[in-house]
């Protein structure tokens, strides 16, 4: 692993609301906006950024921790801009503070985990996990 970054350092992302995102169950629609699932795929990206540049060949990130607060919805043909900011890495888990917005409205904040492993390590800990 190699780390290239400091604290407060970024990561953007943009992601276009589609009504693929609303949040649906089994039973149907609920609500016709960004469901909580789909910020938090979009929020996980957005600090994946940070682990594409810092895990080598033979590593990957895995996720260890999320936390959002929904702060207003999030519409269909909304783009929602997710900012990543480096917080602190601990041995080999990063941790980042994440802002949702759509256009100057605030989404979401939250905070994400991940740590960087060998393949071979997550493979062997999925693979005891099954058994």
């Amino acid at each position: 692993m190699r780390n290239p970054f400091q604290k407060g350092d970024t990561r953007r992302y943009q992601k276009l609301i589609t009504e693929a995102d609303f949040a649906r169950f089994e039973s149907g629609l609920v609500h016709p906006v960004c469901s909580t699932f789909a910020l938090a795929q979009a929020m996980e990206w957005a600090s994946r950024l940070f682990v594409l540049e810092m895990k080598e060949e033979d590593e990957e990130g895995i996720g260890t921790m999320l936390h959002i607060e929904h702060h207003s919805p999030a519409f269909a043909g909304e783009n929602l801009l997710l900012e990543a900011t480096f917080k602190t890495l601990h041995q080999n888990e990063l941790r980042c503070e994440i802002t949702v917005k759509a256009a100057q409205r605030l989404v979401a904040t939250g905070q994400t985990g991940q740590k960087i492993l060998k393949k071979e390590k997550i493979h062997r800990l999925l693979t005891n996990s099954r058994n």
